[in-house]
């Protein structure tokens, strides 16, 4: 593995620390006072998980979850409406839910590996998500996000405008369908969250193989178990908009996190971690709602810096450290990044497809 990505990306233990060791603190050369011996003291001292604060969230998550799950089944056979609009609380603690199993991949939701494990298992059946295979595939996003020559584990596609305009017709057909908004927030969520985490992959190891297996026996058993009870139409009333709203909400967050203008992209030669973290994560500042459903992974830039932050800790390491108050993305203002779609490597920004005819119609015309 380059000598630049951290220590993290297989081992998930103390990441970040043997990064910070081992570079140069001056290498952030636009502000000085961005020190890495600095950041590393500050974001250390958030790294502790709290048992009881975890056990709370369980039980202000999963429990309200389920309840709410069970409600919308059970709400069938008196309204069809009112199960939809129960599928919208539903699907934010789907969310949240999912903060926990984020949490616990990254060993920083207990401070027991056997408990992070038990806990991430429950909470990827619970999100049709494969702990393992997920947790491997993460990791390696954290080692290499704004690495254009690591790009395509973990991460959301993107090409560059040179890639795009050398491929073949209908590989650029896929790719618009691809990062089309009405595709990527809707079916294409629901998919990857259904279907293709289904699917183990030739490159995926044993352990990553069995935990999709198990993981789809485990979904097999309960959702026959429901269908059972409950019947088939209450069963996918309840489930189809709660994946529907829960997947493309996940979908979105994990998107604007890295495209936004002004995020950060480089070759691997010159790529590093500390940049990739504070220049090409963001800081979307949400609603206090809709923080507390999202687990605070608005706070991106610190989660990156330091992914053994527990997501409870996350808006406290904010609020106490100015070093972090950068730039926010706002609800609105993130909405921006909708239209995004290609990395410019000369002008080292993210450019839609209008910015792409006006190159097409400059270069002709030339």
């Amino acid at each position: 593995m380059d000598q630049k990505a951290p220590g993290f990306v297989i081992a998930g233990v103390n990441h970040q620390r043997e990064y910070f060791k081992k570079t140069d603190n001056n290498m952030f050369n636009e502000d000085k006072s961005l020190d890495k011996k600095r950041i590393r003291k500050i974001v250390s001292q958030y790294e502790m998980p709290d048992t009881w604060r975890s056990i709370w969230q369980i039980t202000n998550t999963i429990l309200p979850y389920i309840i709410l799950f069970y409600l919308m089944l059970i709400s069938f056979s008196i309204s069809i409406w009112f199960t939809l609009i129960l599928s919208i609380p539903t699907a934010g603690f789907m969310v949240r839910t999912f903060i926990l199993f984020h949490d616990c991949g990254h060993g920083s939701f207990f401070k027991s590996r056997k408990a992070n494990m038990i806990l991430g298992n429950v909470t990827g059946i619970l999100t049709f998500t494969p702990y393992q295979a997920w947790k491997h595939d993460h990791a390696i996003h954290h080692a290499t996000a704004g690495d254009l020559d690591r790009r395509g584990t973990g991460d959301v596609a993107t090409w560059t405008m040179e890639e795009y305009l050398e491929a073949p017709w209908w590989k650029k057909a896929g790719y618009r369908i691809m990062r089309s908004p009405l595709i990527l927030f809707t079916v294409g969520s629901a998919l990857l969250f259904v279907v293709f985490q289904r699917i183990p992959r030739p490159s995926q190891k044993k352990r990553e193989r069995n935990s999709i297996f198990l993981t789809n026996l485990y979904l097999a058993f309960f959702i026959t178990a429901l269908i059972t009870i409950f019947g088939w139409k209450a069963y996918l009333l309840a489930q189809l908009p709660v994946m529907l709203l829960g997947s493309s909400a996940g979908v979105w967050l994990f998107y604007v996190q890295h495209n936004f203008e002004g995020t950060y992209w480089e070759r691997n030669d010159k790529w590093d971690y500390f940049k990739a973290s504070m220049k090409g994560s963001s800081y979307y500042k949400l609603p206090a709602i809709l923080q507390w459903f999202s687990g605070n992974i608005g706070s991106h830039h610190i989660h990156h810096l330091s992914a053994n932050i527990p997501n409870y800790y996350l808006r406290k390491c904010y609020k106490e450290n100015s070093i972090f108050h950068v730039k926010p993305i706002t609800l609105i203002s993130s909405l921006k990044s909708l239209r995004l779609r290609l990395w410019d490597e000369k002008n080292r920004r993210l450019i839609g497809w209008r910015e792409l005819r006006r190159y097409r119609q400059a270069s002709t015309s030339v």
